[in-house]
């Protein structure tokens, strides 16, 4: 299913990128070639959506190389694009090597269109999720960075699964002012449970950064 998404092609094989670029370019993607993991690295913009089909063994920078790069990106909360490696040779460990590492897939050339297909758009709907994931995050932290210190000590006692009267207790504040932080915390965070509430801070792993009061 094609979408606005890119299919970045990395091959130093020229014949190969020419070929691949016409059969994904055949199911509407947008193809995007390169012959040096570095050309692309210079030039990646995080915003675009998509997926990488990337040659394993390459002069200069290696596909494994730039995977290891890519997923240095990934850590620091950057979104990067899945990757499905091909290669000439089936070499059985660096294939469960680069998949360890979060690939989608190792394919081995030559290799059927379809499955190329396939796998293509596994990438895409894996790339899609990430990013849906990735702006759940950050709205979701932008939303805890407007409660107040003591809303975010209430909601953290919430998340412990703590009462009220616990809360009210170790914070030394009052039942009724206990509640209304829960309740004004609720309303900025947009929820209307508890459940729902701490699914949302487990779920996007909120971090513990609120305002003064």
């Amino acid at each position: 299913m094609a979408d606005e998404s890119i299919v970045y092609v990395i091959d130093d094989d020229q014949a190969m990128v020419e070929s691949l670029s016409w059969v994904i370019e055949s199911v509407g993607f947008r193809v995007k070639t390169y012959t040096r993991a570095q050309d692309f690295l210079d030039e990646y913009d995080t915003q675009v959506p998509g997926c990488l089909l990337l040659d394993v063994r390459m002069p200069g920078m290696s596909g494994p190389e730039l995977q290891t790069r890519l997923n240095e990106f990934a850590e620091q909360g950057v979104s990067v694009p899945p990757i499905i490696f091909i290669s000439g040779h089936g070499d059985v460990p660096l294939a469960v090597r680069v998949m360890k590492a979060g690939a989608v897939d190792f394919l081995t050339k030559p290799f059927n269109d379809q499955i190329l297909l396939e796998s293509i758009n596994k990438a895409i709907r894996a790339d899609r999720a990430n990013r849906d994931k990735l702006q759940e995050s950050a709205e979701a932290s932008a939303k805890f960075a407007l409660l107040s210190t003591r809303e975010a000590q209430v909601l953290q006692g919430i998340v412990a699964g703590k009462a009220n009267k616990v809360i009210s207790a170790e914070l030394k504040i009052s039942l009724k002012t206990v509640e209304a932080h829960r309740a004004s915390l609720m309303k900025k965070m947009g929820v209307k449970s508890v459940p729902e509430l701490v699914k949302l801070v487990l779920a996007n792993n909120v971090e513990e950064t609120a305002h003064e009061e």
